[in-house]
């Protein structure tokens, strides 16, 4: 999910410039919306059918990446407690209760510009059950169509043909109708497999970036700086050509990095000092966003992988790529293949397969109050990588746009902590070298 573009005493690279002004003009395109007649979905980006969505000329509006952009514009926190004001609990998601506090005040997009009444709810359920009753607010709000694709939970570990077939069935029996009707455009499978295509052409690029924190110093941060990564493919871009470029562009710019021997660019320069490589579960912070990664940047931490860079479609781990030759089988196996749709002894193995792949010194969990999707079973895991891999494991709790629970002197003191540690285990022979 991609946050609100980066602060102008950040380092610009051509990536960088690239994606704001993407983002900028998505969102005009939604702001415009009712002078220009397209028409919109809402969706959410875990499952999302972008894809499809282009293929009716319509656009995709995000309720979660409008909660990260105020949130990380320090404006979601009286939008939370003006929810709270209208009856929603304390320990009802925050992106929620953002996105409600916002439209009570008439829903205004970050361009300054009202954002437009969806013509259709799209749901594609991929493990958070927070989405539905989500929809269920917004339909009683907006009083809009409603269509819901049902993504059976892979409870078992693994994605069965009937659970294809069946998402498959939704697509064709409810999901597509729904779309044909509101927009008023029949549904082409050419058009889906063009932009399915593209996807695929940006998806290799992506995984490129990703896997590149293999090297060593890393010249990327995969969890602070992979979520501006994520934002073109996990969003409204993917299938687009503006992605393909995207992409291209930013494994051009990683590969001078490498060559280079250069670690991440961060908000406080270049990280020159590589004490420190981490895998990271959960969500970031975003109310604090700057202020959480500089911590790890003082110490010298850089994270070489992490799973929010999954929530929203696994193409590193198992090599997922949607595939135009089978658009509708491949779009269900994609829903299906989300992190936070996976059962938790498969998101174990995801991570330990990260930490040797990555030669991480640690696991550290970010455990975010108001998400259950990403939250429950985090400490089993969190002890259960630890006596498969002999690294030290840390668990810290933020939320997501609440900045009440983000304690900044608290966060600070448990990573300091964390970071002694790893040295001490690393003096006592049962951690890796430093990394250089």
């Amino acid at each position: 999910m991609s946050p609100a573009p980066a602060q102008d005493d950040i380092i610009k690279e051509a990536s960088m410039i690239k994606q704001k002004e993407m983002i900028a003009d998505n969102y005009e395109q939604l702001t415009d919306a009712p002078e220009t007649g397209r028409k919109v979905a809402a969706t959410y980006v875990p499952g999302n059918l972008n894809e499809l969505i282009m293929c009716f000329d319509m656009l995709n509006n995000l309720p979660e990446i409008n909660a990260i952009q105020n949130g990380m514009r320090k404006k979601s926190g009286r939008m939370i407690q003006d929810a709270e004001k209208m009856g929603h609990s304390e320990d009802v998601c925050t992106y929620v209760k953002a996105d409600i506090g916002n439209m009570a005040k008439g829903a205004i997009a970050p361009n300054g510009k009202p954002m437009p009444v969806p013509d259709l709810l799209l749901l594609s359920y991929t493990g958070c059950f927070t989405f539905m009753k989500w929809f269920e607010l917004l339909r009683d709000q907006y009083g809009c169509k409603t269509t819901m694709l049902h993504v059976p939970y892979t409870g078992d570990g693994i994605i069965t043909d009937n659970m294809r077939d069946y998402v498959v069935k939704q697509l064709k029996e409810e999901v597509i109708p729904a779309m044909e009707e509101v927009s008023g455009v029949k549904f082409d499978i050419d058009r889906l497999r063009e932009n399915l295509a593209l996807s695929a052409k940006a998806e290799d690029d992506f995984v490129w970036v990703m896997q590149s924190a293999k090297n060593k110093p890393s010249p990327i941060d995969a969890y602070f700086g992979g979520v501006y990564y994520i934002g073109p493919i996990f969003t409204a871009f993917r299938g687009t050509q503006d992605a393909v470029d995207y992409y291209k562009i930013l494994r051009g710019e990683i590969e001078d990095r490498i060559a280079k021997g250069q670690g991440p660019i961060t908000p406080e320069g270049e990280m020159k000092d590589e004490r420190y490589r981490l895998v990271v579960e959960g969500p970031p912070n975003w109310t604090s966003f700057r202020d959480f990664w500089q911590m790890f940047y003082d110490e010298g931490a850089v994270v070489v992988a992490s799973t929010y860079t999954k929530v929203g479609g696994v193409y590193d781990y198992d090599g997922f790529r949607h595939d135009p030759s089978r658009p509708l089988e491949s779009l269900a196996e994609y829903c299906l293949g989300c992190y936070t749709n996976r059962n938790l002894p498969a998101r174990v193995d995801m991570i330990e397969s990260y930490m040797n792949d990555y030669q991480a010194d640690g696991f550290l969990v970010n455990s975010i109050k108001s998400c259950n999707s990403f939250s429950a079973g985090q400490l089993m895991m969190m002890r259960e990588i630890e006596t498969r891999t002999g690294k030290p494991a840390a668990f810290i709790e933020t939320d997501l746009v609440d900045p009440r629970y983000f304690s900044p002197a608290n966060v600070k003191n448990r990573l300091e902590s964390y970071f002694q540690m790893v040295e001490q285990k690393r003096r006592g022979g049962g951690g890796p070298a430093k990394a250089a």
